[in-house]
């Protein structure tokens, strides 16, 4: 079973040795469940992959140490699956091993997110091009109910819903493309979209401009206006990128 998505990261203390800057490191632990299945590979890097997805990554310039030790003694395995899981999530950009430091969660620079929300408008796009020829209408309600809770000014009441929310719809445009390749290359993406999403969101206007453009992004894929679909959401994605490239400077 993966552990809940509000627990926190195992981390070790730093040595003596280290700078001001490298003590400077989030204090809070991993809070795992035992793994009891033979697949415990898996199992630890699926649940290793989603605390990290649920963490506020940019929220603070704290770095982020695993322990992996403690990490196997949590789930209660060896140290091996935890070390497999570990260099895959390490391949896929979300930890970065420091030789005589330690393992840490990646946070990306402002370049790089700008390259990675581009990236996701082409595929998410693309994704409602390909809903408004493939969708069902009842898959295509259920994006119209994801926001009935949020008219008259309630997004401002109750953001870090709505930030699940708004995490839910993008989501749902990918699943929805009905295009497996494409569901595949947005998966990793997506994890690194959530990071950011989460932190942006309550940013500025963003709140109240996201519900409004998504309300214009569900008429035109309800409408079945393919090339109108593409377009908004196209644009709302760099949207994104924009607002990082002018006010992210938590992320240089």
């Amino acid at each position: 079973m993966s552990p809940s998505p509000t627990s926190a990261s195992s981390l070790n203390p730093p040595p003596e040795s280290e700078s001001e800057d490298q003590r400077n490191l989030a204090t809070t632990r991993l809070v795992l469940e035992p793994l009891t299945s033979d697949s415990f590979k898996n199992k630890a890097y699926a649940a290793l992959k989603n605390v990290i997805a649920n963490m506020d990554v940019y929220r603070n310039r704290a770095e982020i140490r695993l322990d992996e030790r403690q990490l196997a003694q949590d789930f209660g395995v060896s140290r091996t699956p935890v070390r497999e899981a570990m260099a895959q999530l390490e391949r896929e950009g979300f930890i970065r091993s420091v030789p005589r430091r330690g393992v840490y969660v990646v946070r990306k620079t402002k370049k790089e997110v700008i390259e990675m929300i581009t990236a996701w408008a082409a595929l998410e796009s693309m994704a409602a091009r390909l809903i408004t020829k493939n969708a069902t209408d009842e898959e295509i309600l259920h994006l119209r109910k994801m926001f009935t809770t949020f008219h008259d000014g309630q997004v401002a009441a109750h953001l870090d819903e709505y930030s699940e929310v708004n995490i839910e719809f993008h989501q749902s445009i990918i699943r929805m493309s009905h295009n497996s390749v494409l569901i595949h290359l947005a998966e990793n993406l997506f994890t690194h979209m959530r990071m950011i999403r989460r932190k942006t969101i309550g940013e500025k206007d963003r709140a109240d401009r996201s519900i409004h453009d998504h309300m214009h992004i569900i008429e035109a894929i309800e409408a079945r206006d393919t090339d109108r679909a593409e377009e908004l959401v196209r644009t709302h994605a760099l949207g994104l990128a924009d607002h990082v490239a002018r006010y992210a400077d938590y992320l240089d």
